[in-house]
């Protein structure tokens, strides 16, 4: 007998590096664990309606501005959920406990408190990707001037990069990588390389992306700090959640260059398979750096550049 799906609003409310955690009361399921706030979704309501109403019941505010982000099922002894979790930005009001719970301001690097409800610590990790992810451009640039757009674009506040240069032999591949990291590193950011997990390993990179073709082949998650892949449609999507990746870029969602003979899949489209989909999925495909608060708007964690992301540097 199939247990019906709870189904639940949750808000990821975020301030500057901080984000909001709720304990739990005495007499509730779990009384005493740690939360992300948020409700049931009650018949005929939206989820977004469903989190507006939780959120002023609980802690007395009101949304201006919150973006659908991650929907994960879990399943707990007593009942299996569907957590549709919001990114929400701005709000009137100061959050306070309206049921008797505890209330805590946190950051991904100093978790002070526990237990964490099971089905919300995957949102943790979510939390600590930046909103831009940098594909390297060595093809169109050349080498250094590549690295130096680079040491201008980590000094801006870049955090995560992508070295893609499927034309360069593995041994200038692999020189091109241990400079990348030296400069990354340098300013705490991470760095993926695309699809060779052994070279990835080598030289000691953060993770590894996958490409479509790779992610296909792909039997376990690979033995990286970061994993990620390309998709392209819903069954990519929910094979990169089913291995365990961190998050996807998904595209394209424009026309591109790079790619003129795809059929871009549009921001509704996009909205429709990010809305589903367990990990943080960038937007990609035909963006420049003014399209992320569109791309948040449809579901995207951030946005992901080729070409627009050195074009400032």
């Amino acid at each position: 007998m199939n247990t019906p799906v709870v189904e639940v609003a949750a808000a990821v409310l975020l301030r500057e590096e901080n984000f909001l955690l709720a304990q739990r009361p005495v007499g509730k399921v779990y009384a005493g664990y740690w939360e992300f706030p948020g409700g049931k979704i009650e018949p005929g309501e939206s989820p977004l309606r469903a989190l507006c109403r939780e959120l002023h019941e609980e802690l007395g505010i009101e949304i201006i501005e919150a973006h659908p982000w991650l929907t994960r099922v879990f399943t707990y002894p007593h009942a299996t959920v569907r957590l549709n979790f919001f990114r929400v930005l701005r709000w009137h009001g100061e959050p306070h406990g309206r049921e008797n719970q505890s209330l805590i301001w946190q950051t991904v690097s100093d978790i002070t408190v526990g237990p964490l409800l099971p089905a919300n610590a995957p949102v943790l990790r979510a939390l600590q990707l930046p909103p831009l992810y940098a594909i390297s451009n060595v093809a169109e640039l050349g080498r250094e001037e590549f690295l130096r757009r680079l040491q201008r674009a980590l000094q801006g506040g870049l955090r995560l990069v992508q070295v893609r240069e499927k034309n360069l032999s593995r041994t200038a591949l692999r020189d091109l990588s241990l400079r990348v990291l030296d400069l990354a590193h340098a300013h705490g950011a991470h760095v993926l390389l695309n699809s060779d997990v052994e070279l990835a390993q080598e030289v000691g990179a953060d993770g590894v992306h996958l490409s479509s073709a790779r992610l296909a082949e792909c039997n376990a998650r690979p033995d990286m700090e970061w994993c990620a892949a390309s998709c392209h449609d819903a069954a990519e999507l929910r094979r990169a959640a089913d291995l365990g990746l961190d998050f996807a870029v998904l595209g394209p969602v424009l026309p591109t260059l790079s790619h003129p003979g795809a059929a871009p899949l549009g921001w509704e489209r996009f909205a429709a398979l990010a809305a589903a989909s367990a990990i943080p999925v960038y937007a990609l495909g035909g963006l420049h750096g003014e399209n992320m608060e569109t791309a948040m708007r449809h579901g995207a964690h951030g946005i992901a550049l080729l070409r627009q992301a050195w074009q400032s540097t």
